[in-house]
């Protein structure tokens, strides 16, 4: 008995060991006996750290708040970071004696600037929800004294009604915004620090007892926010929710409001540039949040099908394929202009049409650019972003319609449920994604954007079941990627990246459950719907096809191919550089051209002198099939004439 129960024992601390309750994606620090006291020792910030044990059972059901904690309060890492130190791992068994963990979990949080001796201090509360160990962060953080202030950390005090009034009238540089508050609520001092990483906007905080300053602004309700714009005019923020999440996106959205890099320097863009009178690189297109522009699709289609397909000289195998079935998706469900409709059906119909192991990628061009002059087939040539435009050069773009692209055709998946039909992919809810899943892996240009989807759909994907889902579950993973990218280099700080859809976008969307923001997913769903539906698509903006006419031959500029990287991520490992891809995609006119010009069709080696011949010799055929009927059905009546008489 003895000898089963070591045995269990062993099975279960390997176990544990070999499934980690935290992983370097998860939004805590892991700590380890060689990290803890130099990250501890001096600090700059406050530690909350949790002493856990991997093979203890409450510590496991814990771990998906703590990690959610940690998540929720990600934005205040400059004044209080969150960590975990799994006193299960026999590395750490002398460090967790020294800090005296007894029991798991253990709570300690440690003050910045902590001495060497400093063990921290434990908490002995009963609650350990989510809302109630971050307000214990925000208690913590106010309980420093002036000698330990963590270094970042802004007043989280109230200020007087003369200090906040004294503002009123006067022109800034950035935005004020007064949270006024009842005295015990937590919202104003954890909007402020939401606010740590931004730049353009400070957040001050008022106590509803301030009479002079509640009559004078006029504030009957409370939480409210009063807003002071950097021109010296002031108004009530009138979001749709007194709720903390509400009053941060509302303010992280203002005009001038940035995120800094995570090198620490505020990025500025090309609206910036405009108010400053400075002319940018390319024109800006003004345009509607709540708009989805045929634009951004049409531009992502016009690069992946002449740019990010050019890097394949030919499609074989399994690339062919994944061609093949994203082009069957894309004709089935695209819902913009029909003269792109039709493109992508005649390009679906000849894809299926040809029996071919391998494809050359001029072929697939060629039909792309409409070389056989087939009537109302139009893609444009040149990149045109509108929703997808960033504030400069190499931000946002393609990867931003890419994700608009596969948004759209969800959506149309999940309303039209027989539009896939006779297609091989009408019984697979999961058909749109596991076609962006391979399109992504096969040929997109950035291979670790790619590893990055592929871990998403491995992990989740399966368990996409009805067509809803699939539009869900790629909202999730948009959200999440998003997060994931938020203050890198790659994001466009004149479009932050946070969760979307935003409270002004959708506010049904957005709830709070006990302290914390949760998504109605009933409510986006409905939303992701409509906006991503045909009727919300615009085409302002979008390529004539008067403006689609081959440049003649010998030097005409080609169209123009712009940088893909993006808000989401940017592009790498590029291969084909701009001239290449031009080259490869130059467009020769047969007009203009004498009859000896050979002009290549579809790839396949025919010139205009080919096809004319083909098109005499179809008539003729014909012709000489018609002469051969009347011919032989006149002599069959003379034949009847002659022998058929009758008898007497």
């Amino acid at each position: 008995m003895a000898k089963r129960s070591c045995t269990i024992l062993f099975f279960l601390f390997h176990g544990a060991q070999a499934t980690r309750l935290y992983v370097e994606e998860d939004p805590v620090v892991i700590l380890t006996s060689a990290t803890l006291k130099p990250s501890l020792l001096n600090s700059s910030t406050v530690w909350l750290v949790q002493f856990y044990s991997s093979w203890c059972g409450h510590c496991i059901q814990y771990s998906p708040t703590w990690k959610a904690l940690a998540g929720d309060v990600e934005d205040w890492d400059q004044v209080v970071r969150v960590g975990v130190l799994d006193c299960a791992d026999e590395s750490n068994f002398a460090t967790c004696k020294d800090f005296g963990i007894h029991f798991y979990p253990t709570f300690r949080y440690f003050r910045a600037h902590s001495q060497p001796s400093d063990v921290g201090e434990t908490y002995r509360g009963a609650d350990r929800g989510l809302q109630t160990v971050r307000q214990l962060m925000v208690n913590v953080l106010q309980n420093h004294t002036s000698v330990n202030w963590p270094d970042m950390c802004p007043p989280l005090g109230p200020y007087r009604s003369s200090e906040l009034l004294a503002l009123m009238g006067h022109k800034s540089q950035q935005y004020t915004a007064i949270i006024v508050e009842e005295p015990d609520s937590y919202v104003g001092r954890e909007v402020i620090l939401d606010l740590l990483q931004y730049t353009g906007v400070v957040v001050r905080r008022a106590l509803s007892s301030d009479l002079p300053l509640v009559d004078k602004l006029g504030i009957t309700a409370f939480p409210s926010a009063y807003l002071l714009q950097p021109n010296g005019t002031h108004t009530h923020l009138h979001v749709q929710k007194r709720l903390r999440f509400f009053f941060s996106s509302f303010l992280k959205l203002l005009p001038g409001v940035h995120r800094r890099s995570s090198t620490g320097v505020v990025q500025t863009g090309a609206l910036q540039e405009i108010q400053q009178g400075q002319q940018p690189e390319e024109e800006w297109r003004d345009f509607d949040r709540t708009t989805v522009y045929m634009s951004d699709l049409e531009s992502a289609l016009h690069y992946l099908l002449r740019v990010e397909l050019a890097t394949h000289h030919t499609l074989e195998g399994e690339e062919l394929k994944t061609f093949k079935d994203f082009v069957t998706v894309v004709a089935k469900l695209y819902p913009g202009r029909q003269s792109v409709v039709k493109l992508l059906e005649t390009l679906l119909e000849w894809l299926l049409s040809l029996p071919l192991d391998s494809l050359p990628y001029h072929a697939i061009l060629d039909l792309v650019n409409n070389k056989m002059r087939i009537s109302g087939l139009f893609l444009g040539g040149e990149l045109r972003w509108v929703g997808c435009q960033g504030s400069r050069a190499g931000l946002r773009g393609y990867p931003c319609s890419l994700w608009t692209l596969f948004h759209v055709l969800t959506v149309q998946a999940a309303r039209q449920p027989n539009a896939l039909s006779n297609t091989a992919l009408e019984d697979d809810p999961q058909a749109v994604l596991q076609t962006m899943r391979r399109y992504i892996g096969t040929f997109f240009g950035c291979q670790e954007c790619g590893r990055h989807f592929e871990e998403m759909a491995a992990e989740s994907l399966p368990q996409v079941k009805t067509p809803d889902q699939a539009v869900l579950w790629l909202w999730r993973n948009h959200n999440r990627v998003n997060s994931r990218l938020a203050g890198s280099l790659s994001e466009d700080p004149q479009f932050p990246k946070s969760p979307w859809p935003s409270p002004d976008l959708c506010p049904a969307c957005h709830e709070e459950k006990e302290g914390v923001h949760v998504w109605n997913e009933d409510k986006v769903l409905e939303f992701l719907k409509q906006h991503y539906g045909a009727s919300n698509l615009s085409p302002r903006y979008a390529l004539l096809p008067t403006h689609a006419l081959p440049p003649p031959a010998g030097g005409a500029p080609q169209p123009k191919v712009e940088d893909g990287g993006a808000g989401g991520d940017q592009q790498q490992g590029r291969e084909t550089p701009e001239e290449e891809v031009a080259g490869r995609s130059e467009v020769r006119s047969p007009a203009g051209s004498g009859a000896g010009a050979g002009v290549t069709f579809l790839g396949l080696g025919f010139s205009s002198v080919d096809m004319s011949l083909c098109v005499v010799l179809y008539v003729c055929s014909c012709l000489f099939l018609m002469l051969l009927f009347f011919f032989f059905r006149l002599r069959s009546r003379r034949w009847r004439v002659r022998y058929n008489k009758p008898y007497v």
